[in-house]
């Protein structure tokens, strides 16, 4: 597969990814806090992040659609404002909901970084304001998401930064898994330049052909040695358990 920009891919390949960062609830490092990623720069890892929008277009790095998990507040991410977020805390810690500028200032290319948008929001809203905050970072990093028409506003309006699909597993919904796979179908439309695929989807003939064809396939997410010795050879590279290393 020929990068119609020649923009390096390779560094995606052989690395391993902490999810959300290396946390710990025991020892009072919550997900996606500067602490988790502090940790995973002293163990050289890389790191993938979820970043949300607020109703005030800030951009912060949190995973879920709602704090009830994280915060134990039944309100929405994107209903809030940063003045409000200011006085949460995450996982009854005194930990505070980051924003990305500020994680990006922290981590300073000194590791990789994957972001994953939450796609609470228009894909080109996000997607914008995205940009601008990364437009002065110098190190490498990567963006993905579930939804692909974020990959395609990618591809027109900024080819030049590395672009994912997520690929997921439903447990309960075998329609959902097959709606999933089915982003397969539209991947020479979408043009992404890597698949983060579940590793329960990993041994799937779709997911082969692309490697085949030169796509680079995250797998994750791993989560103990079991999982690293039934599936690491169907992917090029490994989103583990934020909890620790494999």
């Amino acid at each position: 597969m020929v990068n119609i920009l020649n923009k390096s891919i390779e560094w995606l390949k052989d690395i391993q990814i902490a999810n959300r960062g290396l946390h710990s609830i025991e020892n009072k490092v919550p997900e996606n806090t500067i602490s988790a990623f502090e940790k995973a720069i002293e163990n050289s890892v890389a790191i993938k992040l979820d970043v949300s929008m607020l109703k005030d277009d800030s951009i912060v790095v949190f995973h879920d659609n709602d704090l009830n998990r994280c915060c134990e507040k039944s309100v929405k991410i994107k209903g809030m404002c940063l003045k409000e977020l200011k006085n949460v805390r995450l996982f009854n810690t005194d930990h505070k909901i980051p924003l990305l500028a500020d994680a990006l200032d922290y981590i300073d290319g000194r590791v990789h970084i994957i972001i994953q948008i939450n796609d609470n929001v228009p894909a080109r809203k996000i997607c914008f304001k995205l940009l601008q905050i990364l437009k002065n970072y110098k190190g490498k990093v990567a963006i993905e998401s579930s939804n692909p028409f974020i990959c395609l506003w990618l591809k027109k309006h900024a080819p030049e930064y590395t672009r994912g699909i997520i690929v997921s597993s439903y447990k309960k919904s075998k329609f959902l898994n097959k709606l999933s796979m089915s982003k397969f179908l539209f991947v020479p439309l979408f043009k992404p330049d890597f698949l983060s695929v579940d590793i329960k989807m990993l041994k799937n003939k779709r997911v082969k052909k692309a490697r085949e064809k030169g796509y680079i396939v995250i797998g994750g997410v791993f989560r103990d040695k079991l999982e690293y010795i039934k599936y690491n050879n169907f992917c090029d590279s490994m989103l583990f358990d934020g909890k620790g290393e494999i």
